[in-house]
């Protein structure tokens, strides 16, 4: 467990209270979502909700980088594994798509904050470079695809280990369903954003849902096998850096 000084104590606090203040300014509601495709408020919730999670990432990162150098290959690799599996997009639905996240591997490894930070990053250039996503729905697609689903992922693992369930199994459940969360969260955006006449939010969320099914079921199952053959990788040739990161720890 690790510990924080007074001053990231102070730091985590003051971006809580911040992420508080501005997601009281309109309705909360988006993962690759265009740009312009929400209205102004809900970009400005969703970025609020995320800048706790970020000071936490960044905090931790850092921490990595000064006290376990051995692990700075594993962490960039695991950044440019989300920005490789999550730039091959496959049209869903109006104003997004459907693709891997990648976001499992770095949750599993490094925990949410700092995934937040890594997927984060990769949104940044996706949004610059490839125009997949936006700018004003960075706050929206980082909350769902570097948040939202590396939460899921992580506690999911986690609870595999207490339950000792074998650890290549552990992995793809944990992915799988963390790339499925994502898109979960991303239908009850829209939604919210856009409820339907008939029905409201719910009946909006399930029709994203619905469109979402088909093409992001077996781009979940992908991932978590790509997830585990990268492990396997990893415990094949990076032992001492999986050992730093406690990755074999029960």
């Amino acid at each position: 467990m690790r510990t924080y000084s007074k001053f990231e104590r102070k730091l985590v606090f003051s971006s809580l209270l911040i992420s508080f203040l501005l997601s009281m300014g309109g309705q909360a509601s988006a993962m690759h979502i265009m740009e312009g495709y929400l209205p102004a408020t809900y970009c400005v919730a969703w970025g609020a909700i995320c800048i706790p999670f970020l000071v936490m990432g960044i905090i931790n990162i850092k921490k990595t980088v000064k006290d376990k150098p051995k692990t700075i290959l594993i962490l960039a690799m695991s950044g440019a594994f989300i920005f490789l599996v999550s730039s091959l997009k496959i049209p869903s639905v109006t104003g997004s798509c459907s693709h891997m996240t990648g976001t499992g591997l770095a949750a599993i490894l490094f925990g949410v904050s700092s995934t937040s930070v890594l997927g984060l990053i990769v949104l940044i250039f996706q949004a610059i470079l490839l125009a997949h996503g936006g700018l004003t729905t960075l706050g929206a697609n980082t909350f769902s695809m570097a948040i939202a689903g590396p939460i899921v992922a992580y506690l999911l693992y986690n609870a595999g280990k207490r339950m000792k369930i074998n650890r290549k199994v552990n992995i793809f459940i944990a992915a799988a369903l963390g790339d499925l969360l994502t898109y979960c969260i991303t239908s009850i955006q829209l939604a919210i954003a856009y409820p339907s006449p008939d029905g409201g939010v719910l009946a909006s969320a399930l029709k994203f849902l619905a469109v979402f099914a088909p093409t992001q079921l077996p781009l979940a199952i992908i991932e978590g096998i790509l997830t585990v053959l990268i492990i396997i990788g990893l415990e094949t040739y990076a032992v001492p850096e999986l050992k730093e990161l406690n990755y074999f720890d029960n």
